[in-house]
């Protein structure tokens, strides 16, 4: 199982390399599935594995002149707050068993999947209807701030609260609400998952063991998958590889619901 755990590592890095985003969907299915990582724990993994491999992989996009800085500030500060007060309050005040429906328990790692594998649903829709985003490429860039500020906590919470950079939903907000181009909106998402994931991961800091050890090997394969990611997406038309991606993360959403719903145990609980 950590064979297959590793080589997916790999493919995370390799999805947000070319399609810029989506990695962070596999992290923590992949931790808890193939790692056997609790639930609760494998969010705060996936934030400092999304956060660093995002960070290395914006590094190219902002040389070549795909990352918009202020547009990353204003939607950034927002998130990034919301993200660390969600990690270092919220989850933690969640009680280990939630609340019970007649025999049947939720406890904070069944509603952490749950709420999970409802995101991975919604991300797989937006990317198999793969909408062409129009864009006012000419004409100076208008913010549109409170939506902006509103959508930055609201994306941060999710990122705090199930571990997921949300680069599905950054990338459309930065499209529409501040009228990027496509291909700076991308960059700029990376880096801005990248600042409130690794923030929002020191919020657990001090309050979990960490396995450093399988934290930073699995780190290292999804930061060598960017740059493999990075490589190809000059290659293959990064449309069809979305909508197929897209397919894979609703199977995978299912299946979660599925198995933790009616057949639970195993996978790190």
């Amino acid at each position: 199982m950590e064979i297959i755990g590793y080589i997916a590592s790999l493919l995370i890095g390799v999805s947000l390399g070319l399609i810029g985003g989506g990695g962070s969907i596999l992290t923590v299915p992949v931790l808890v599935y193939l790692f056997g990582v609790n639930p609760v724990l494998a969010t705060a993994y996936s934030l400092f594995i999304v956060g660093a491999t995002s960070l290395v992989g914006t590094y190219p996009k902002y040389k070549s002149g795909e990352v918009n800085l202020k547009t990353a500030l204003i939607f950034g500060i927002p998130s990034i707050i919301a993200v660390f007060a969600t990690r270092a309050f919220i989850v933690p005040a969640i009680p280990k068993e939630v609340f019970h429906i007649g025999d049947f328990v939720v406890t904070k790692s069944l509603l952490m999947m749950i709420l999970f594998a409802i995101l991975m649903v919604f991300a797989s829709v937006s990317m198999i209807r793969n909408k062409k985003q129009k864009t006012a490429e000419s004409g100076v860039q208008k913010f549109n701030y409170p939506m902006i500020l509103l959508e930055g906590a609201v994306v941060g919470m999710l990122t705090g609260l199930v571990g997921a950079g949300g680069g599905f939903l950054i990338i459309p907000a930065l499209v529409l609400l501040s009228k990027l181009p496509m291909k700076q909106a991308v960059g700029t998402s990376l880096l801005i998952i990248a600042a409130k994931s690794l923030i929002g991961f020191t919020g657990d800091l001090g309050k979990q063991s960490m396995d450093w050890t399988l934290l930073l090997s699995v780190t290292g394969l999804a930061i060598v998958g960017i740059f493999i990611g990075n490589a190809l997406s000059k290659k293959v038309s990064a449309d069809g590889l979305k909508k197929g991606f897209g397919w894979f993360v609703l199977v995978m959403g299912i299946y979660i619901i599925v198995k933790e719903l009616f057949f639970p145990g195993g996978g790190g609980h």
